[in-house]
């Protein structure tokens, strides 16, 4: 028996099925296409490198066997290392800085800056008297004398004259009582919790300091553009009394710049010193102090000894070189790039001190070579440097095709 044909209304249902069909893909596809070609791709995780940080050795400067001594460097918080006893010591004329920098705070000196001129009188040749009786070093002065506030410092911080610090005191702060006022609430505000004066020369043995806090007081000193300049003086020129002599005998000698030598019975030889110190491409400056020596060649030996090994418990250690890889990014569509260093960084550091590495990178979606992607901090024993990460390569879109045949890879 023959096929019997479709009826008429079958082959017209037959054709809205058909164009059913049609019309289903056709709209499919123009759903599809915009949602994968508009559709955000999921973003390269960073793929942050293994930390690489020094091990460094541990210091050990040669601390003398005698006295008590300490050393820090500006830049360095508190002491660095330390020998001896941790007491509070006699200081002698280590004090004069002590009294230079109360002097300045109470009449400032700008760099360069002579200062008001001060006149002496017969108190001021009294006290010459007093001092030149006990054996004191002084420096002549007379009645009428003038000199300015910055040659009145020259003659007791390079000649440590006694007579003209109590001088400078009694200018200042109006009496040697006024003096040691003044040096109890300045003492606290500094945090020199550890030193005292009864009088602003050194003479007293009652003038004490611990070695953590004179390595304090040498970097005030240091800040301080016009005492740092007048400690760094082999010799000045001043008017009346003439040439006068450093009595730190090794001013320039293994970078020594400063600070101030101290001598009496009860404290021994004493130097509160500096000097700058090459550490690589950097320069330290050191700062320290020897206290208790028999005599002055004892504590200049002392102190050159311990800067030589105090030299080389220092490390330049390089942080960052630009261009530095610290991340890498692969994305799904195989782009590659990475995060470097933005900049060249290096640190000095003391003895073992620990370097911790810690990288911040972001994920990235798409970015241009030169792109900010986060940054790696660096600690270094209590302080903390963060160097700028920026993509090296370019992260963009994948493309049409990609899109298309990775539809299950884009976000909804």
């Amino acid at each position: 028996m023959g096929t019997v044909p479709p009826t008429r209304r079958q082959i017209l249902r037959r054709r809205r099925v058909a164009a059913g069909a049609v019309l289903a893909v056709v709209l499919g596809t123009g759903a599809y296409v915009p949602v994968t070609l508009l559709a955000p791709v999921g973003s390269a995780v960073a793929s942050v490198a293994p930390a690489d940080v020094p091990d460094l050795p541990v210091s050990v400067p040669a601390f003398p066997d005698f006295g008590a001594s300490a050393i820090g460097a500006i830049g360095f918080d508190g002491v660095l290392a330390a020998g001896g006893s941790a007491d509070p010591r006699p200081i002698a004329s280590i004090s004069k800085i002590v009294t230079a920098l109360m002097v300045l705070e109470e009449h400032p000196l700008a760099a360069g800056e002579d200062g008001p001129s001060i006149t002496f009188t017969s108190a001021d040749v009294a006290l010459y008297a007093k001092y030149a009786a006990v054996g004191g070093k002084v420096e002549p002065v007379t009645a009428g004398l003038t000199l300015t506030q910055r040659e009145a410092l020259e003659v007791v911080l390079v000649s440590s004259a006694n007579n003209y610090a109590e001088s400078m005191a009694d200018w200042a702060f109006g009496s040697t009582s006024g003096f040691t006022s003044a040096a109890d609430t300045w003492l606290t505000s500094q945090g020199l919790t550890q030193t005292r004066l009864v009088e602003p020369t050194g003479m007293s043995p009652l003038n004490v300091s611990s070695t953590a806090d004179l390595v304090g007081i040498a970097k005030l000193a240091l800040a301080n553009e016009t005492i740092a300049g007048i400690v760094r003086s082999s010799t000045a020129d001043v008017p009346f009394i003439g040439a006068i002599e450093n009595s730190n005998t090794i001013l320039g000698i293994d970078g020594i710049d400063g600070i101030k030598t101290g001598t009496l019975d009860e404290a021994g030889s004493c130097l509160l010193f500096s000097a700058d110190v090459a550490v690589g491409s950097a320069t330290v400056t050191v700062v320290g102090v020897v206290l208790g020596a028999v005599d002055r060649t004892s504590v200049n030996d002392a102190v050159r000894s311990l800067l030589d090994s105090a030299a080389a418990g220092f490390h330049e250690v390089s942080l960052t070189v630009e261009g530095e890889e610290f991340a890498s990014y692969a994305t799904e569509w195989d782009q590659r790039a990475t995060a470097v260093a933005a900049s060249a960084t290096s640190v000095v550091v003391w003895s073992d001190t620990p370097v911790t590495e810690e990288v911040d990178a972001l994920d990235v979606a798409s970015g241009a070579s030169g792109d900010p992607v986060g940054q790696v901090r660096f600690r270094i024993g209590d302080a903390v440097i963060e160097v700028p990460l920026v993509l090296s390569g370019e992260i963009g879109d994948p493309g049409v095709w990609w899109r298309l045949s990775h539809p299950l890879n884009l976000i909804s």
